[in-house]
């Protein structure tokens, strides 16, 4: 691909996380546009064109795959589907940004990767919390050691059996372990355990479980987690989808030699304190309004070959890697 080429995008799935959260923002950033969407329902499909003046729309994936205009695809589905797409286009040598989780578990995310190795497009997932200010001011303050060295890390994510923090659909796919490959953790840990890993590195060791408490679906809704970094950094986290509403938690604890940070993944305030210098931050933030656009402005600067890729499939695998590992179904121990 010429440097400066537009970046012509086809969507494949156009639901609710294209609708605010990633879809406006691809017109919005210079040399990208989108060119059509793809839903399997064609009203839809043809509704949502519509209402974001998007002038085609397809009821097929691979018309939309095979169109001329489109070089670059944003794959936007239930995860079941995503590998099947993405391998796809990848060997039609188009371009792919892959909504969160990549895959259904790590080894589709390594068939990915294979595939991408062959081709000639480029390939990025869509962690985008790493492009958000809130999520680099905090990188930064470890970045400069403002907490010292960093001893602990502590995760709770505490939801009701019907979290407000995910967006309801009709069929409620996201607890279709089918669909989704577990639960509302596989919907909204992603996001978390890839921070773990931007702010943090490689884990050395991964361990955990995952039970399925309440009995209101098929998918597990308690996952306990532990995960070892280098310099002796140590994860606990613990995610549990069927708590009262009065115990809804969604907290990351950060504590160094020195001080702490604390904030929460789907929030806006950052609180971080220095034991030696006594000071105490608390730093509030606005999210932008299209929350993946600072990620999106980065995967089209890496698909015109003038920037580096902000999340790669590697760095999934590595994800996929800690979320298979915490939810395995856990092993008694005989008395």
């Amino acid at each position: 691909m010429d440097q400066k080429k537009t970046i012509n995008w086809g969507i494949i799935g156009c639901g609710d996380v294209t609708e605010i959260k990633s879809g406006p923002a691809f017109n919005l950033v210079s040399t990208s546009k989108i060119i059509a969407v793809m839903r399997r329902n064609g009203d839809k499909a043809a509704d949502y064109a519509s209402r974001h003046g998007i002038g085609k729309w397809y009821d097929n994936a691979d018309e939309l795959l095979h169109d001329a205009e489109i070089n670059s695809i944003y794959i936007a589905t239930p995860p079941a589907f995503h590998k099947d797409y993405a391998i796809k286009a990848l060997k039609l040598g188009l371009n792919v940004y892959i909504e969160k989780p990549v895959t259904l578990n790590q080894q589709e995310a390594r068939e990915i990767a294979e595939a991408a190795s062959q081709s000639t497009g480029k390939l990025t997932i869509a962690h985008y919390r790493r492009a958000v200010p809130m999520f680099l001011y905090i990188k930064e303050l470890l970045d400069r050691q403002k907490i010292g060295d960093v001893r602990a890390i502590q995760i709770r994510m505490w939801q009701p059996l019907k979290p407000s923090l995910v967006a309801e659909t009709d069929d409620n796919w996201r607890l279709n372990p089918v669909l989704s490959g577990g639960g509302y953790f596989h919907d909204l840990a992603p996001h978390q355990l890839d921070l773990m890993y931007y702010f943090f590195g490689k884990p050395i060791l991964v361990s955990g479980f995952s039970l399925n408490q309440s009995k209101e679906s098929a998918a597990d809704d308690h996952v306990a987690g532990l995960a070892l970094f280098s310099e002796n950094k140590v994860l606990n986290g613990s995610w549990s989808f069927n708590v009262e509403e009065e115990e809804e938690v969604d907290e990351c604890l950060i504590v160094g030699s020195k001080g702490s940070i604390t904030f929460p993944f789907f929030g806006k305030t950052v609180l971080w304190q220095n034991a030696d210098t006594e000071d105490v931050q608390v730093i509030p933030f606005e999210h932008p309004k299209h929350i993946q656009q600072p990620m999106i402005e980065k995967v089209v600067s890496f698909f015109q070959h003038e920037g580096n890729n902000p999340c790669s499939i590697e760095d999934a695998i590595v994800v996929m890697g800690m979320i298979d590992a915490f939810t395995k179904i856990p092993s008694l121990i005989a008395s």
